[in-house]
């Protein structure tokens, strides 16, 4: 059923409602009607003592004497109180209804949803006509993470290749934007420095591993340039792109657990999937597994030393020789599942079942997730964003999770995430683009990415390189 409503139509329904509940609770009073002239006034009469009984009912509680108007006045306010309830009982199973997301958001093959189209034409129009308005978004991030401008990058890369993949018409539109993030990205790494998109607790003190270098940014860089690779051939960044491999490659077979620093002494299964899935890039570019290897004996490693033994999920952070930091987070978990499938997809498929049970969740058609299982819980960060309380709805756990539900086809869950999104978002639509105002351009390049998800997924394992 698609149920659209402009805010007219509810204030139609809706006004009347509160208003018969305002009469109920105030009725008009009529002034009272000036004594009839007579010889002498009623009010210089002398006055007989009235005698009220005391009146027990339904509005009066045992043993307490109420006036014949305060009864009226607490029958019409519980009257109000009931209608209230019923209102809300029937409106809450509907609510969804108005802010429901149509069916096939996420398809996988073939043109985007109008969604996606519409989130596609705004995160275009950032690189291609203002500037001023991308140089504006980078800067709000960067205030509150610089992690956030980098990643923004990287997840726009992901959707442009998927998009330039489902249509080749505008292949090379994507591909020009692509580079330019690229080749702009890699400009300001070579001038100001790995920091740049690093926070600042970067140099609190030295990586175990010198020279000092980030998985998460060797990481992600790695996987624009293998994305771009696989959806056309580029010399200069094929090159790049089997430098950082190398080198990614050759830092974590040095680490007990074939995992390489994001930050000075701090892993990131994040970080350490995401390269992986790199790696698996290049293994479909060269006709070659040795990513997939690696990428096995990784999760060997994981599968001894880095999985929760409550929920059975894998950790998010720890130090370079094994010794787990942080337990489960949303935040990680969903992309991180969703990069397994190019290792392992059954273990993949296990960890999304397991994220579903202990942080999704679902309630009058809305979708979210939390951040934290309930066995355990970390400290509200920059990662989880803002936790509404009661339900425990993390922003960057629920955001993530559009793109777990897209890669395991679990258009159920993501329809519910969709309709919260709407609500809790706020869209803004300028013609044929969208944007959220409660979001930022690393949280529309994300869900652009989920509803785009599987064509660059789909290519490593048409190159020879499914495991």
């Amino acid at each position: 059923m698609d149920v659209g409503v402009s805010a007219a139509v509810v204030r139609r329904f809706v006004d009347p409602m509160f208003a018969l509940m305002y009469e109920i609770g105030h009725p008009v009073r009529k002034s009272p009607e000036p004594p009839p002239i007579r010889h002498i006034s009623r009010a210089a009469r002398p006055r007989r003592r009235a005698t009220l009984r005391p009146m027990t009912d339904l509005s009066s509680t045992a043993g307490v004497v109420v006036r014949p108007a305060a009864a009226g006045r607490l029958r019409r306010l519980g009257a109000a109180a009931l209608s209230l309830l019923v209102a809300t009982a029937v409106w809450l199973p509907c609510l969804h209804l108005f802010f429901r997301s149509e069916p096939g958001e996420h398809r996988a093959s073939g043109a985007l949803s109008p969604r996606g189209q519409a989130l596609l034409a705004h995160q275009l129009s950032l690189w291609e006509e203002d500037s001023a308005a991308q140089d504006a978004a980078l800067a709000r991030m960067r205030a509150a993470n610089a992690e956030w401008d980098f990643m923004g990058r990287t997840f726009l890369v992901l959707g442009l290749a998927n998009a330039a993949l489902r249509d080749p018409g505008a292949q090379a539109r994507h591909l020009a934007v692509i580079d330019r993030i690229v080749d702009e990205t890699l400009a300001i790494e070579r001038e100001r420095g790995m920091l740049h998109f690093m926070m600042p607790y970067a140099t609190r003190r030295p990586f175990v591993q010198q020279p000092a270098r980030s998985l998460f940014v060797d990481g992600e860089i790695a996987l624009m340039l293998g994305a771009r690779a696989l959806v056309a051939r580029r010399a200069d960044h094929e090159a790049e792109l089997d430098a950082r491999v190398a080198e990614m490659r050759s830092r974590m077979e040095r680490s007990p657990v074939l995992s390489a620093e994001s930050y000075p002494d701090e892993c990131w299964t994040f970080c350490n999937t995401l390269a992986l899935s790199a790696m698996r890039m290049a293994d479909a570019l060269h006709g070659e597994r040795r990513g997939l290897d690696l990428g096995r004996r990784w999760l060997a490693a994981a599968r001894a030393r880095l999985l929760d033994p409550k929920t059975g999920l894998l950790v998010s952070s720890y130090t370079h020789d094994g010794r787990i930091l942080d337990g489960p987070e949303g935040s990680s978990l969903w992309l991180v599942a969703h990069a397994l499938l190019l290792i392992d997809p059954d273990f993949a498929r296990d960890q999304y079942a397991r994220a579903r049970r202990e942080l999704g969740a679902e309630l009058l058609g809305f979708g979210w997730a939390r951040e934290w299982p309930r066995s355990w819980a970390g400290p509200e960060d920059v990662d989880s964003g803002p936790i509404v309380p009661l339900v425990g709805a993390s922003a960057g756990s629920s955001g993530l999770a559009l793109l777990g539900a897209a890669a395991f086809g679990d258009a159920p869950y993501l329809g519910g995430l969709l309709t919260s999104l709407e609500l809790a978002a706020f869209p803004i639509r300028e013609g044929d683009r969208l944007r959220y105002a409660a979001s930022n351009q690393v949280g529309d390049a994300a869900l652009l990415y989920a509803l785009s998800f599987g064509p660059l997924w789909e290519r490593i394992a048409g190159a020879g390189g499914a495991p």
